[in-house]
């Protein structure tokens, strides 16, 4: 579950890391209130919050000297079309932005904490240049890349100071940058480690003229199966932000990523799913979703992935993969066929059964009068819905 970078603000405050917070407007009438709770004198900064990296190149992220200014950027950037590297040709609306002070910039550095799942232990990953695409520079120069594992307990805080004279080169035995970053960087470990979060970033982390260091920007994403524990952070969730199909998967329970592809996949096991996409691909078709109705599937289960996958437009086939372990394949061919006939199945359809009880799966698919083709194996069953697709 990703936030919002004012949610995330909020949170690593929490946590002793020193952030800028401003206000936020999520209509054109909310503005002027939130440039009155601003302090005089500005500049200001105008930052449309989307759950998407590069909003400055984006035209996300405007200066403003007087008010007035602010007003009008402000309600330029609310209600935009943001379309970055990040949010694919077709971009995504701002429905909220944040407003904030400006603040002269010394130093800009980048600091992550993510979960290194080779050596199962949360690291982070650090540059003395920050402001910058992280990817972008680990491309060029690797080197500057700098990583470090901390116990799941917390980082310790010799491992905090070494970090920041790494960080911070050059700073005087008696400067207040290298005790302040120490600080920061254990305040954010703290946050990732108390709100099982996936990803805690900080873009640019800045060192101002007058040695104060600033979580500028913040990016933190959430465990979604750690939620349970934290319902006030759930509560921040913003769906509007979200793929509607993927929200309406979750509530009917199924395991659904959005593609760009046209051939619906309908599969149990995340293994199985993933080799099916790579197998449809290999056979020159596209994917349009990773979906896994799970090991107990059933009618409603079944049901609920059909009318997912026919509501997008873009589906022009759906391939049906089931292997039975602990699932029945004649249990699940009655909920194919059940589900078909309530959806009024309109596209091709080819339907793998594998496993327990699949010969009486298959004889209950062509026995139903619907137009389901049967495949006969994983290879089989791909090239099947390939064709059909491309009207072969």
């Amino acid at each position: 579950m990703k936030l919002h970078e004012y949610q995330a603000k909020d949170l690593l405050e929490k946590t002793g890391v020193k952030v800028l917070k401003g206000t936020v407007a999520a209509t054109k009438a909310e503005i002027p209130d939130a440039i009155a709770k601003l302090s005089e004198g500005g500049p200001w900064v105008v930052k449309a919050q989307v759950h998407a990296g590069g909003r400055g190149k984006a035209g996300g992220v405007k200066l403003a000297k007087t008010k007035a200014e602010l007003q009008d950027k402000a309600e330029a950037i609310l209600g935009m079309t943001l379309v970055s590297n990040q949010t694919g040709p077709a971009g995504v609306l701002v429905k909220k932005i944040l407003l904030v002070e400006a603040v002269d910039i010394a130093k800009e550095i980048y600091v992550s904490i993510l979960m290194d799942r080779k050596a199962g232990l949360p690291m982070v990953i650090a540059s003395a240049e920050g402001g910058m695409e992280i990817e972008e520079l680990a491309k060029t120069h690797p080197e500057k890349i700098l990583k470090v594992h901390f116990s799941p307990f917390g980082m310790l805080a010799y491992q905090a100071r070494e970090l920041a004279y790494q960080l911070a080169p050059g700073e005087a035995a008696d400067s207040p940058v290298v005790p302040a970053l120490t600080e920061l960087l254990q305040g954010l470990a703290r946050a990732f480690l108390q709100y099982d979060a996936s990803l805690v970033e900080v873009n640019p982390l800045i060192i101002t003229p007058d040695k104060q260091v600033i979580a500028l920007d913040a990016k933190v994403a959430i465990e979604d199966n750690a939620l349970y524990r934290h319902a006030d952070i759930e509560a921040m969730r913003d769906v509007a932000e979200e793929n509607p199909k993927e929200v309406k998967a979750a509530a009917a329970g199924l395991n659904y990523i959005a593609l760009d592809g046209n051939i619906g996949c309908l599969v149990n096991g995340a293994g199985l799913a993933m080799a099916t996409m790579d197998l449809i691909k290999l056979h020159g078709g596209s994917p349009n979703n990773f979906l896994d109705v799970g090991g107990g599937a059933n009618k409603d289960t079944m049901l609920a992935a059909f009318k997912l996958l026919l509501s997008d437009e873009q589906v022009k086939g759906i391939l049906v993969n089931i292997f039975g372990g602990i699932v029945r394949c004649d249990l699940v061919a009655q909920g194919v066929i059940d589900a078909a006939k309530e959806v009024k199945l309109t596209v091709p359809m080819v339907v793998r059964l594998e496993g327990t009880n699949s010969e009486a799966g298959k004889k209950l698919i062509a026995e139903s009068g619907l137009p389901i083709t049967p495949a006969d194996g994983f290879n089989d069953a791909t090239l099947k819905i390939v064709a059909a697709v491309k009207g072969k």
